[in-house]
């Protein structure tokens, strides 16, 4: 991979952004994780609104599935992020998410990243 795609539109990063990019885009299709399972992931469970930061500083990066990443409620906490207020859910829906009302069925969709999965994900 190369260091564009990991690049945050400020022109800023830090290996925690990296990090925690190469969590989101294993991702898959269809699978939801949260801001807090990433940060666990990371070794830093307190760290949930550090990867909100990290996802925000990308957005319209295709490459990176941002809008794989919700609250711990399923809830599309970072919509607002996203070029219109419903293309987060969009996506999701686009891929097969199931919502119950506002909040994606996490028991059908969840999906936990590896902790150990993260290094190997950058090469």
């Amino acid at each position: 991979m190369t260091d564009d795609i990991f690049r945050p539109k400020s022109g800023k990063i830090t290996d925690f952004d990296i990090r925690v990019y190469a969590i989101a885009m294993q991702i898959p299709s269809g699978k939801v994780t949260t801001y807090g399972h990433i940060a666990a992931a990371l070794g830093s469970r307190s760290a949930s609104r550090m990867v909100g930061y990290a996802l925000n500083s990308v957005k319209g990066r295709d490459e990176i599935p941002c809008h794989r990443v919700v609250n711990r409620n399923g809830e599309l906490t970072g919509k607002m992020h996203f070029a219109t207020p419903t293309a987060m859910r969009q996506a999701l829906e686009a891929e097969g998410v199931e919502f119950i009302g506002e909040a994606v069925n996490m028991k059908k969709h969840l999906w936990l990243p590896a902790v150990s999965a993260t290094d190997d994900a950058l090469f």
